[in-house]
């Protein structure tokens, strides 16, 4: 039986297709960009059509370049954006306009008016979610009432809604199958994650016909099987995950208690919390981190929205520098910031403030700061989200963290994981393999395929590649915490 597990990324920028061996070796990685519009101030979309592409040209371009076929593929697991939503025609597969980005904020008027009619509430207490934009849920409900044709479609039956793992396997089983898995539906704002189902007060209060919703499944097991007409050969579609539940799960975050932080677009701490769902009381997020057969693992999550978009900001709009991979030298170049504060809330803030009216900053400006200050002042930005997601998620497990795995692409920064290890202080490591995402996605499918036996055997392959400890007391911490906090309050309620 063959031991290789195919791994499909699809993230907010780019599409990646990645090759897996039983050892948890990386084979073949091939990657797409791919562009976002802005059509209105904060309304964020993306071509389903462009995703679907550019997804399957990269599982074209890594079979040809590690010389394997279809047939030598045991399983495909999928890790995918989360709370983007895209709707289509059952009966011709036609996307009803563009993805609704999960960075959209056009829904932000009316989660206002879900809080004034005190709904906000009856949401939190069934879906473990707090009342925002970010989630797919209203964007569902804006396609019914603004995209011409969708409520005729829904009260016909062939209206689908799916996140973008249900795009994908609708594409890759040639429309044969319409499946979200638990962690993506969790996301949504109409899964109640206590009874594990869809939630018919809230579809009916967002007036959602249940019927265009996805059938929901595990993150592991077989759901269906490719499309023989795309590749010639049917393999099975295995492990499914949202992108930050497939990161915990790749960095073997198999205890409760065990943390990690993802530095991508966003900035994502997931905790796991075991068989329990913990309702935050710091505006954290309840969550599910994965299913495995009938066994349910919960996480309790932190989400910021602009992490690694912040480097790009400073690359592409401010030309600051060419190439992210300049920033580490220029931020060790100077001893401090020089008092600069980067706040980066271009399209609000996510946790723990969650305030959709934020907008970016940039604090403490003197005649003597250069761009190496204002880069340093980026890459601690992101250090100091994180903290403030770490302290609130310890107040509400009544965990002490005493460790933090790393992963994405920014965590190839070492000054952004010193610094953060820094501000926690406490050590913060850093795995051998940072593709931890699609690890995960492939962890899932192979134990539904039976690559792997189990999550012991997983475990033991996670590495180690370098753990930093702080370098500075508290209360040098505490006073740049002081000045970022200060900060973040001059950041809110600007478009309010």
């Amino acid at each position: 039986m063959s031991k290789l597990v195919m791994a499909l990324d699809q993230g907010t920028t780019s599409s990646r297709t990645i090759l897996f061996d039983e050892t948890g070796a990386l084979l073949c990685s091939e990657n797409e960009l791919f562009p976002s519009t802005y059509p209105k101030s904060g309304w964020v979309e993306q071509d389903p059509e462009v995703i679907w592409s550019s997804q399957l040209n990269t599982m074209k371009k890594v079979l040809e370049k590690s010389g394997h076929s279809l047939k030598d593929i045991a399983g495909l697991g999928i890790t995918n954006q989360r709370e983007t939503v895209i709707a289509w025609n059952k009966d011709t597969g036609e996307a009803l306009g563009n993805a609704i980005v999960w960075q959209c904020r056009r829904t932000a008027d009316y989660c206002e008016i879900l809080k004034k009619e005190g709904f906000d509430q009856v949401i939190k207490e069934h879906t473990g979610l707090v009342t925002d934009a970010y989630f797919s849920g209203t964007k569902m409900r804006w396609i019914l009432n603004e995209v011409p044709g969708a409520h005729q479609l829904a009260a016909q039956g062939k209206l689908a809604f799916g996140t973008v793992d249900s795009w994908l396997i609708w594409k890759l089983t040639g429309g044969k199958v319409h499946i979200m898995d638990i962690t993506n539906a969790s996301r949504t704002l109409v899964y109640n994650v206590f009874k594990r189902e869809w939630d018919e007060e809230i579809l009916k209060h967002f007036d959602i016909p249940i019927q265009t919703l996805p059938e929901v499944k595990p993150s592991s097991g077989i759901v269906g099987h490719t499309d023989p007409s795309i590749f010639g050969a049917s393999i099975p579609i295995a492990g499914i995950a949202g992108d930050q539940h497939a990161s915990l799960f790749g960095q073997a975050c198999f205890e409760t208690g065990m943390a990690k932080n993802t530095y991508g677009t966003g900035c994502f701490m997931l905790m796991n919390t075991g068989d329990t769902p913990i309702l935050s009381q710091h505006n954290l997020l309840t969550t599910v981190a994965w299913q495995i057969g009938d066994q349910v693992t919960y996480a309790i999550e932190g989400s910021i929205f602009i992490a690694g978009a912040l480097i790009q900001w400073l690359r592409d709009e401010l030309e600051l520098f060419q190439d992210a991979s300049e920033t580490e030298a220029m931020a060790t170049s100077v001893d401090h910031s020089n008092g600069a504060y980067v706040v980066p809330a271009f399209v609000g803030l996510g946790a723990p403030h969650w305030d959709p009216y934020a907008r970016g900053t940039i604090m403490g400006l003197t005649r003597n700061t250069n761009k190496r200050h204002i880069v340093r002042a980026a890459l601690e930005a992101i250090a100091f989200q994180a903290y403030d997601i770490a302290h609130v998620m310890e107040l509400d497990t009544k965990i002490a963290l005493n460790s933090l795995r790393m992963d994405g692409g920014a965590s190839n920064n070492n000054f952004l994981c010193q610094f953060q290890s820094d501000i926690l202080g406490m050590p913060a490591s850093r795995p051998k393999v940072v593709e931890t995402t699609a690890m995960g996605a492939a962890f899932l499918a192979g134990l539904a395929t039976g690559v792997w036996s189990g999550t012991d055997e997983i475990q033991k392959m996670w590495q180690e590649d370098r753990r930093f400890t702080p370098q500075i007391s508290k209360g040098q911490a505490d006073d740049l915490l002081k000045g970022w906090h200060r900060a973040v309050e001059r950041s809110k309620g600007w478009e309010s």
